[in-house]
């Protein structure tokens, strides 16, 4: 790419790698780190004329969700919160195809465009998120079930069951 001086590099990260959530620790981090190399590299490379993309995903119907341990063994609320939260975006779920697509759009496009928030929940999650100060989130992590419910009807509109 350097000797053609053209080309595109694509990273795919997750809303995740924007968004510190709890109770998604070792994701989170391995997201924020993907997404972090390769804002370095899109600045590193920009003047030998390749481009570099971040597609960040919110949920999006995949197998990963099988994965996911369903015992309720954890001592953290969170993760229950969190398995119920994908269930319920889960039930109107975004194809992966649509990551593909972008994926597609992003070589085809030509645009130095860096990051790609991909599926309705993740342009909405990013916005939301940037709305809230640090000590707010952090603090939103010792919410009561009661008022983590009506945030995810508030700001997602989300009818969440625990």
């Amino acid at each position: 790419m350097r000797e053609r001086r053209s080309g595109c590099i694509i990273n795919v990260t997750s809303v995740v790698g924007r968004i510190a959530s709890p109770a998604q620790g070792s994701y989170a981090s391995s997201k924020w780190a993907l997404a972090a190399l390769s804002e370095i590299l899109a600045g590193e490379v920009k003047a030998f004329g390749i481009r570099v993309a971040i597609v960040e995903p919110g949920v999006i119907a995949t197998p990963i969700f099988g994965k996911l341990p369903q015992d309720g063994s954890s001592i953290y609320p969170h993760t229950r919160r969190l398995l119920a939260l994908f269930d319920a975006r889960l039930k109107n779920p975004v194809s992966p195809y649509l990551v593909g697509e972008t994926m597609r759009d992003i070589v085809d496009g030509g645009s130095w465009q860096l990051r790609y928030p991909v599926g309705e929940d993740a342009g909405n999650l990013l916005a939301i998120r940037a709305d809230i100060p640090d000590e707010q989130w952090v603090a939103s992590g010792a919410a009561s079930d009661t008022e983590w419910l009506e945030s995810m009807k508030r700001n997602f509109g989300l009818d969440v069951e625990l």
